[in-house]
């Protein structure tokens, strides 16, 4: 691209041009302070590169003698300030920051483009926006799954409240039921809500200590009311992994609600001890999860198109779980029932990380 935006024969040098004059880079020596942070590169009318400093060099990954002579390919105009992607010679990309003037060397016009490198601000402008929609996605989430809810909540609550309507206990009973299903469902969000704002924060897991899976296993499905007559544990009592309780509590948790939510019975929680580690399945009996689907589900807010259609659900469950047990020293992932269903799966740590590999 020529300076004036006019398309060039790039990368190839100019067959025919004026003849620089011996006193060229002498008198453009005056103008171009060699030890400049910013690259400096004068180009002329035709977009050929006259002068190139040693800052320049460095960003553009050649040497002055590959670059005078050749084509710039950036249109270079006066009074403008733009960035650039500088392709260097091992394919690699630098962002540059390009603050262009024109002036007169040795009676020739030359196109003076001043270069500044803005990859890391670059970089990190782009992260905050990543960021920043991150969040604004899940406020949008969360405005979303708190306004069903609490709406249920409150229409239920007004006929109940209504001196017009006459319900038998069993229906009063059913509409409670109602109530309580709706609140631990907004309890269950908001205990989501934080965790990802912890996990996003980077709060340090300081307090892995052993703790008894089979104990903690116990006690989380005490909270699924009569739910746990349809799940089955295999675990030796004396098996322990090395975590924060709380956040393993977590994640069994959210792996038992999504086996309840997407599955079908009966759902078993399968312990076993691995070499350098424990491995922890939670596993249904229900359609199990379409293979093209597999790759996405640990990512935040991913659901697929047939589950957003018969539960609710906020996509974060999973993404959570991964997350805790990566800070936890181990990992997450989903493998296929033996005969059916799914397995959703935990690998944690027995013992202080030293040069084991098992994860």
């Amino acid at each position: 691209m020529r300076p004036d935006g006019q398309p060039h024969d790039g990368g190839q040098r100019p067959e025919t041009g004026p003849t620089q004059p011996a006193n060229f880079e002498r008198d453009a020596g005056q103008m171009v302070i060699s030890a400049s942070a910013d690259g400096i590169i004068a180009v002329d009318d035709r977009g050929v590169i006259r002068i190139c400093n040693p800052a320049a060099e460095e960003l553009m990954g050649r040497p002055s003698g590959e670059l005078l002579g050749t084509l710039f390919g950036y249109p270079v105009v006066a009074g403008e300030s733009t960035e650039i992607d500088l392709m260097l010679p091992d394919g690699q990309t630098r962002v540059v920051e390009m603050r262009a003037t024109t002036t007169t060397v040795a009676g020739e016009r030359l196109h003076i483009a001043a270069l500044r490198e803005v990859t890391l601000r670059r970089q990190a402008e782009q992260q905050l926006e990543a960021e920043l929609e991150r969040r604004g996605s899940l406020i949008a989430m969360a405005a979303h799954e708190v306004r069903n809810p609490l709406t249920g909540i409150g229409q239920l609550v007004d006929m109940l409240r209504d001196p017009r309507e006459k319900f038998t206990e069993e229906e009063q009973a059913d509409i409670l039921a109602r109530i309580a299903d709706r609140t631990a469902r907004l309890q269950s969000l908001a205990k989501k809500l934080l965790t990802v704002a912890k996990i996003d924060a980077k709060v340090s897991h300081a307090d892995a200590k052993p703790v008894p899976v089979l104990e903690m296993v116990l006690e989380r499905l005490a909270e699924f009311a009569d739910r746990p007559r349809d799940v089955s544990v295999s675990c030796d009592p004396e098996v322990r992994v090395l975590a924060d309780r709380g956040e393993l509590s977590e994640m069994v948790v959210n792996y038992l609600e999504n086996a309840f939510a997407y599955g079908t019975p009966p759902i078993e929680i399968r312990v076993a001890e691995q070499s350098g580690g424990v491995e922890i399945k939670v596993c249904d009996s229900g359609p199990g999860v379409p293979e093209e689907f597999v790759p996405r589900l640990f990512k935040r807010f991913s659901r697929s198109p047939r589950s957003a259609r018969e539960t609710k659900g906020s996509g974060l469950g999973l993404w959570i779980v991964r997350s805790l047990a990566q800070a936890n020293g181990g990992d997450a992932y989903y493998e296929p029932g033996e005969k059916a269903g799914a397995c959703f799966c935990l690998r944690l740590r027995v013992e202080e990380p030293a040069d084991s590999d098992w994860r």
